[in-house]
């Protein structure tokens, strides 16, 4: 046996044939350990034994024997503890940083002082295993790990070397390794004081070149803003005073100059737009007026010439046949009726176009006229046609103002917009009337229908005359009540119910007594 040192694994049975009174230290039960290789084993029951030989020699130096011994590594935390004070001693780390060491049989750390609960536990880490990265590397390919590594419960800097037995076999690992968290801390403080240090130069540059920069684009900015401000309609916009005076500040007087000399000429031009516009609308309105007053004038004198004549004769033929038959008469007395009453409806044609085309004629006298009971009446008035229909009246009547007006007319506005709301709900429906008190000085009527409604292209034109969506209708009803009305001061105006209502809704709005 030549001189030298192993490190032998020895079986329990070997050890105990050695040395029985070690039995205890050997055994070390495995701990579940973190990224280990999966394993069914519950224990380590061999021991790791460093063995040395010496030859013995005589006087003359021939070999005479041999002296073997041995140190059990299994638990042996002063032998670990010696290494790990060679390798780390005292201030050799910097930074709060701790080194550790550990001897591993197989994957399992069976002498260590790497704590269980992290640096300040006191319970070593006996029979937590190695990660499979390391020991795939170490133990599987004899490779030295050089590299940081995941050591029970924290990273550390780590050095792992193979352990071969007196056979070549890798049997084991030895560990040393020191705490990675201190040197990643100084590491991120390093790198955020040279973060902040270039932040802070790069703010500063910023800053300086942004102060050198407004000084050249401050006046060409003041310009930009004040031409977006007259595009915006701001005609009295301007650049004002600037602080540069070289070229751009001149190019900002003379746009203040040019802005100043546009308003004027501009204010100028939109108030002889404005006083021509309103010039033309009057006069257009004016035209259009006394063109359609001329029309219906010729249009009544001409029906007055040729229409009254003749319904005289007839009527009076009329009445000569009825008196000359007598008796015999009676067998036509529905188609006399009849004739009768288009006689009267050609009257009232006569009569409507002349109410409208001299209104002054037909004006009867003013009256403190009660609305509320002038709605009533008007509701007697239609009676018969509501007693052929399947309408529901429902009256509101809440205001108690009176009205100056004349109440045959205000009568015969009513009327019309009644039997308007009649004609417009053939199948029945439901008519609202309403009277209101509307602010301090006016009476709101309302006549409100469930019909189809209007027709949004009617609605601007329903006051003008010969507009009407009746196919024997004259077009002169709400015209004519319009003219009532507009002449004590008041208005007519009609609107469709809201959004999912039928109907449409003509207001009457007319002035209150004092």
């Amino acid at each position: 046996m030549a001189n030298g040192y192993s490190i032998e694994i020895l079986s329990p049975q070997q050890l105990a044939r050695l040395a029985p009174a070690l039995g205890e230290r050997v055994v070390v039960p495995l701990v579940a350990t973190r990224n280990a290789a999966p394993t069914h084993r519950l224990r380590e029951e061999r021991a790791m034994v460093l063995l040395s030989a010496h030859a013995v020699r005589g006087h003359d130096g021939r070999i005479i024997g041999h002296v073997q011994g041995g140190i059990l590594l299994n638990r042996n935390l002063a032998f670990i503890d010696h290494i790990n004070r060679i390798v780390y001693p005292e201030g050799a780390l910097p930074f709060g940083s701790q080194g550790t060491a550990t001897l591993f049989l197989d994957d399992v750390r069976i002498s260590t002082n790497v704590r269980l609960f992290g640096p300040a536990s006191e319970e070593r880490a006996i029979g937590t295993r190695v990660s499979q990265t390391v020991r795939d590397s170490v133990l599987g390919q004899g490779r030295t790990w050089l590299d940081r590594a995941f050591v029970v419960n924290d990273w550390y800097v780590s050095a792992y070397e193979p352990l071969a037995d007196g056979h070549g076999r890798r049997v084991g690992m030895l560990y040393v390794g020191f705490l990675e968290a201190p040197f990643t801390r100084l590491k991120v403080a390093a790198m955020l004081g040279i973060g902040l240090l270039f932040f802070s130069v790069m703010v500063g540059a910023a800053l300086l070149s942004l102060r050198w920069a407004r000084s050249i684009f401050r006046p060409l900015e003041q310009m930009e803003a004040t031409m977006r401000r007259v595009e915006a309609g701001a005609l009295d916009a301007r650049v004002g005073a600037v602080a540069s005076g070289d070229e751009i500040g001149r190019l900002a007087g003379h746009l203040d100059h040019l802005l100043a000399s546009i308003e004027s000429h501009t204010r100028e031009l939109d108030a002889k737009v404005a006083e021509r516009t309103r010039a033309l609308q009057e006069a257009q309105a004016h035209l259009v007026r006394n063109e359609k007053m001329a029309a219906v004038g010729q249009l009544t004198a001409s029906i007055a010439h040729e229409m009254n004549n003749p319904i005289a004769v007839i009527q009076g033929n009329l009445d000569l046949l009825r008196e000359l038959l007598g008796a015999a008469a009676a067998p036509a007395a529905a188609e006399l009726t009849l004739i009768d009453e288009q006689i009267e409806r050609m009257r009232l044609i006569v009569t409507q176009l002349l109410q409208f085309a001299r209104p002054g004629e037909f004006a009867g006298y003013v009256d403190s006229v009660q609305p509320a009971a002038v709605v009533d009446d008007c509701l007697v008035l239609v009676g018969h046609l509501l007693a052929q229909t399947q309408i529901d009246v429902q009256r509101h009547f809440e205001g108690r103002r009176a009205v100056a007006i004349n109440r045959q007319e205000l009568q015969q506005v009513l009327v019309n917009l009644l039997i308007n709301a009649i004609h417009a709900m053939p199948a029945g429906g439901q008519l609202d009337l309403g009277v209101v008190d509307s602010g301090d000085d006016e009476v709101l009527i309302t006549v409100a229908d469930t019909g189809p409604g209007v027709a949004p292209e009617l609605l601007q034109q329903l006051f003008q005359p010969f507009v009407t969506r009746k196919r024997d209708g004259t077009g002169l009803g709400l015209w004519i009540s319009h003219s009532l009305v507009e002449r004590y001061g008041g208005d007519i105006t009609a609107t469709n119910r809201g959004p999912g209502l039928r109907g449409a809704v003509f207001s009457v709005r007319l002035k209150a007594e004092t």
